[in-house]
């Protein structure tokens, strides 16, 4: 399975005023919509195609049954 990295070139830094802008234009969004935004900015963020995220790897996890001891 392939690794994904954070490309850190894909963001600049703010002031603390510009950041208070974009958290005003993002809180006016409804729910689906920031979540567009952030599918898209995890894409752009972990460098995979936008609609298309890794797939889990469900091999490196593993369940037990819990005793009740």
């Amino acid at each position: 399975m392939a690794t994904y990295r954070l490309d850190r070139t894909a963001f600049k830094a703010h002031t603390v005023n510009e950041a208070a802008d974009h958290a005003s234009y993002y809180k006016k969004l409804d729910f689906v919509e920031r979540l567009k935004v952030a599918a898209y900015l995890n894409s752009i963020a972990f460098n995979y195609p936008e609609g298309n995220p890794p797939k889990l790897d469900r091999t490196a996890f593993s369940t037990r049954a819990r005793s009740n001891g």
